[in-house]
């Protein structure tokens, strides 16, 4: 088929990897999904099961891994701190055995190779928004240490890689991003807020709310991820988020006013190194990839408190 690359996704079943999955065959791509189920889940590939250009891979990336492949999508790694900081140690070994073992068979093959990082690359943020230039103001010994550096790691070795060995290698930082296919238990904030509403039970809210975040629906982190890997002579990294900032406390009001609940705000002490402040400058993305996120908060709830409307009837 004209155009039609055979693809390697990592976390293929994980939440955004899952999405991705769908879209490159909805492009007539040919997908290898390759997942170890520690946070992934079957459920969220069961509609991609049937199509004969999907292929599902149970293994982990930590091992080595062969295939003849166009395009190489690394997502595999718990992105949620409930989820890496259980095992921190197999969190780093992701991040760093993994990306070095999906960077050796891009060499091999000659992939083109994109990896998911994160906006915890920045750490705690003395720079406000953050751009792409800025280095980052991260605890390396500190408990959510084995993803930040990991990731920072990871950025590091897709950089010599594409220095050193010609490998054609992309980064994108993901920001804060949610909808359909989240994991109810996995901690995240969105999905947090959503669950705890429609159940009636009190919003958790660390520390006093005021801390900001900035959140992109997952259809538009899809598109932005499409636009990286088609692109030519740009390696990134490139910040892909949504840049309207809202506090937490602000993300609960609206979400208790948008499930018509019941709950009532109960608050608890932030965690250590939880980030302050967190807005992304998307100035590169729009200039290199013509991308600028589509879908408003109050939208993407929508569509999100829907999804776990129906999960919980189930």
């Amino acid at each position: 088929m004209k155009n039609s690359k055979r693809v390697l996704v990592t976390g293929g079943a994980g939440f955004i990897g899952s999405h991705l999955c769908k879209r490159l065959l909805d492009e007539n791509h040919e997908v290898m999904c390759l997942d170890n189920f520690f946070t992934g889940s079957k459920d969220n590939i069961l509609d991609l099961m049937d199509n004969k250009r999907f292929e599902l891979i149970r293994h982990d990336i930590t091992h080595q891994y062969f295939i003849e492949v166009d395009w190489i999508f690394n997502f595999a790694c718990p992105a949620s701190p409930i989820h890496y900081q259980y095992n921190p140690i197999k969190t780093l070994k992701t991040n760093i055995l993994g990306t070095l073992n999906m960077l050796g068979l891009a060499k091999r093959v000659k992939a083109r190779i994109l990896h998911a990082s994160t906006s915890e690359v920045y750490g705690d943020p003395q720079e406000h928004p953050q751009t792409e230039s800025y280095w980052g103001h991260v605890n390396p010994i500190g408990l959510r240490s084995c993803y930040d550096e990991g990731k920072r790691a990871a950025e590091t070795l897709m950089m010599d890689y594409k220095r050193e060995q010609k490998v054609d290698s992309k980064i994108i930082r993901i920001f804060n991003t949610f909808g359909p296919k989240m994991r109810a238990d996995d901690g995240r904030v969105v999905s947090n807020f959503i669950v705890q509403a429609l159940q009636g039970d009190d919003i958790t809210i660390y520390g006093d709310g005021s801390q900001t975040r900035s959140f992109c629906y997952i259809d538009d982190l899809i598109e932005v991820i499409m636009r990286m890997i088609a692109k030519e002579d740009f390696s990134g990294p490139v910040n892909t988020g949504n840049p309207d900032e809202f506090t937490i406390l602000e993300l609960a009001q609206k979400v208790i006013e948008m499930t018509n609940s019941k709950s009532k705000l109960s608050f608890k002490e932030l965690p250590s190194d939880d980030p302050t402040q967190r807005k992304p400058d998307i100035s590169l993305a729009k200039e290199k990839l013509g991308w600028e996120p589509k879908v408003n908060l109050e939208e993407g709830l929508t569509r999100t408190i829907e999804y776990f409307e129906k999960w919980l009837s189930n």
